[in-house]
């Protein structure tokens, strides 16, 4: 996979997350799993980065004698998220027709699809 085309997914896969509630480093990577692996050593510079851009907040707990680092996605980071949603629905149509086996490669030209339509997420 293309370097900025992976860069772009992991970002848009850790605001998902973040979507759903505040988190830290390693859960993060367990809930990510299943989509994409991210290691611990990949992670860390993508959080620092975009909190950097304002996408995120931390704030720090003691968790077992430990302080642990939590992430919290700030307006700009939904919007972020959002914008990203946006893009990939075009994206997918555009990988859809590649994709296409049927009809020689041919579609019909389809409606855009609603926002809450499944798999618009990364």
């Amino acid at each position: 996979m293309d370097a900025q085309i992976k860069r772009g997914l992991l970002d848009a896969c850790v605001l998902a997350v973040l979507s759903r509630g505040e988190s830290y480093g390693y859960m993060i990577t367990q809930d990510t799993l299943g989509v994409m692996e991210i290691s611990e050593s990949t992670l860390y510079p993508i959080l620092r980065r975009l909190e950097q851009q304002g996408c995120l907040t931390t704030r720090s707990q003691e968790h077992g004698g430990r302080l642990r680092k939590y992430y919290c996605l700030t307006g700009p980071g939904m919007a972020r998220l959002q914008t990203f949603r946006g893009e990939w629905r075009e994206v997918k149509r555009a990988v859809d027709y590649i994709m296409a086996e049927e009809d020689g490669g041919r579609q019909t030209s389809a409606a855009p699809q609603s926002q809450t339509e499944e798999g618009d997420a990364p």
